[in-house]
Order: C-alpha cells, then structure tokens, then sequence
C-alpha cells in the first residue's frame, strides 16, 4: 500500500496522470474484495489489479475514458453471467470508483521574446506550470524571464528528450521565423500534447507547411497545429496577443463555444 501511494506521490512530482480505480462494494463471490485499488496509466499500463481478465479490461477502458473527459465515475459489475454481458461468472457483484488524477496543466513557451515574455507571465498568473526553451540561451534564464518555473535551452526539436510532454501539456511556439517552426515541429507533433500553437501570419504558416511538407511531414501531423495561433481579438502588443492565445487554451480545455456571455 505504501509503494502505491508513494507511486501516486511520483506522478504528482513529474505532472504525468493516471486514473485511479478503486473497489468501493463488493458482494458474494468476486476476483477482488472491496478496497482493491489500480492505477490506470494513459497508455494503458497499469499497476495493482481490480481482479484481472475480462473485468480488469473493462475497467481499463473506463479509466481511459474518464481521463480523456477528465471527470470520474462509478461502474458496476455483477459477475454471473457473461452470456449476458457480465465480465466473469464468480457470482457476486461489486462496483468501482474510478477518478482521473490530472496533473496541473503544463504550458511551454518556446521562444523566448516580447510575445513569449508576456505569454509566460499571463499563464503563469492562470496557473500553468509554465517552461520556457529557446535556441538561444540569452533569452531562456530567469533575468530574461523571471516568471517561469523551468527553463531549458536548446535546439526544438530535442526538447522531447529533456522534457516529458503528456496530454496536459501546451505548447505554444512563440518563435522567430517560418525555418525555426519547420525544423522543430515535426518532432513536437509526434508527442501527445494537447495543443500545439504557432505565432505568426497565416502566409508565414504556409511557408512553414510547405518546408514541412518537402521534409515528408503528413497532413494529419500539421493539422493538429493551431496557427495564426490565438482567438481573433485584434491583438496589437504582446501583452494583448498574449491574452489571445490563451483564451484560445482555456476555450479549448473547458470546451466552451468562444460566443459573448451576453447570448
């Protein structure tokens, strides 16, 4: 029990989540008593066990569903009769609380200028945890910066090496120019961050899709990208495009409609 808590504890630490499941009920004959816990990795691994076989799977997919949507919920299961649909026949009934342990959202501004300075300073006021990287290390420390949590210089495209990108982290590319975007990118599509921004004019993105393009990148990859990056609000100075790109972020996270509150 201890190394399972002490587990829960590690994925806090690193800001990865998992699904935690547990046997809340149990009733006559079942795999396992009430009590039993599980953690649910996002892919699929898990440690502990909720009774295994047929059960075990089901609760699986239930764990990945409950953190793809980020709420928990209670399944129950009577073990009599799989001809029916039940997932073993031992006799009893028993249900499991499952809640998603979402970790604080991380946000990573790469590039390191007016706008990325401002971008840091708003999300972090939000309450990101937020990373700053740059190529060039001037503009990746605390005096260039101060508000950041981390800071990791160095070139894009290894930034999956030095940090791990789950689905609770954002990327949002304040960089300076259509090249940088193009060498970098493809090896940040391939993560599982849940959104990926790119600063610039909509003729500076398709400069970016075609050199993205010639070096074999799929269509699928590039359109995950959100670029011009941001809501449409008639953004000027960096603390505006700032306030732009993040209520792109917190429209896309709550799922909400982008309309006035007023309709």
């Amino acid at each position: 029990m201890e190394s399972f808590y002490r587990t829960l504890a590690e994925l806090e630490e690193k800001g990865e989540g998992a699904a935690l499941c547990v046997i809340v009920h149990s009733q006559g004959s079942t795999p396992r008593n009430a009590g039993s816990k599980m953690l649910v990795y996002p892919d699929g691994g898990i440690a502990g066990s909720v009774g295994g076989g047929e059960l075990e799977s089901r609760v699986i997919r239930e764990a990945l569903e409950a953190m793809a949507v980020g709420k928990p919920r209670r399944i129950k299961y009577s073990m009599t009769d799989p001809q029916r649909g039940d997932p073993g026949v031992c006799g009893g009934q028993l249900e499991v609380y499952v809640e998603p342990v979402i970790p604080s959202p991380a946000l990573v501004v790469i590039g390191g200028g007016h706008v990325g300075k401002a971008v840091v300073h708003l999300a972090k006021w939000l309450g990101f945890r937020v990373i700053v990287s740059d190529d060039r290390p001037e503009f990746c420390t605390p005096e260039a910066i101060p508000d950041a949590d981390e800071y990791i210089p160095g070139a894009m495209a290894n930034l999956p090496e030095k940090l791990p990108i789950t689905p609770w982290t954002y990327l949002v590319l304040t960089t300076r120019n259509a090249a940088v975007d193009a060498e970098g990118l493809p090896v940040l599509l391939k993560t599982a961050a849940s959104y990926v921004g790119v600063i610039g004019s909509r003729r500076r993105w398709l400069t970016t899709v075609k050199l993205m393009q010639e070096a074999g990148v799929g269509s699928e990859e590039i359109e995950r990208v959100h670029s011009p990056i941001g809501l449409e609000l008639h953004a000027e100075t960096p603390e505006e495009i700032a306030v732009s790109i993040m209520a792109e972020i917190i429209l896309l996270r709550g799922g909400g409609d982008g309309k006035q509150m007023a309709n």
